[in-house]
């Protein structure tokens, strides 16, 4: 007899585990980044350093909801800051191309799709995409369950 159980998939394996610690290494890197540009030049290129703490926030989010990205709450989150992230890089990085006095004083972290971090802002949300549409959370997975023999006790 077979049932459907409610657990997901294991998620913190392979590249789960490879995705959740380079989300981790983004946060890390770009919350030091922006820390420095608002506390040391804010007034130079107030824009660009906001765009670097709203990168570093939605990096933060994203490795949170990721490692919790069983519960069908989280893994909503993680769509929503993982497409954040895709809009934002290339928004700011077509932006920073063409309109490059925006961003004259000092770079964001989105800024020219991620240079400055070899372009792994650039890919890392499609990554992203890719795991959640692969690894649905909140779905119930089919277990089929193995047969037991019932015996009397008689």
């Amino acid at each position: 007899m077979s049932t459907l159980g409610t657990s997901s998939p294991a998620r913190m394996t392979g590249i789960g585990r490879v995705l959740v610690v380079v989300y981790a290494i983004m946060a890390l890197a770009a919350t030091g980044r922006s820390a420095v540009q608002i506390l040391e030049d804010w007034d130079n290129a107030p824009l660009a350093y906001a765009l670097s703490a709203a990168a570093a926030l939605v990096y933060i989010l994203a490795t949170v909801a990721l490692v919790r990205s069983d519960a069908r709450g989280w893994y909503t989150v993680a769509w929503i800051a993982i497409s954040f992230e895709l809009v934002g890089v290339l928004v700011v990085g077509t932006l920073s191309l063409t309109h490059p006095e925006l961003f004259s004083h000092d770079a964001t972290v989105w800024s020219g799709y991620g240079y400055g971090y070899f372009w792994v802002p650039l890919v890392l949300p499609f990554v992203g995409i890719w795991w959640l549409v692969t690894h649905r959370g909140g779905a119930p997975v089919y277990e089929p369950q193995e047969a037991v023999e019932e015996r009397s006790s008689w």
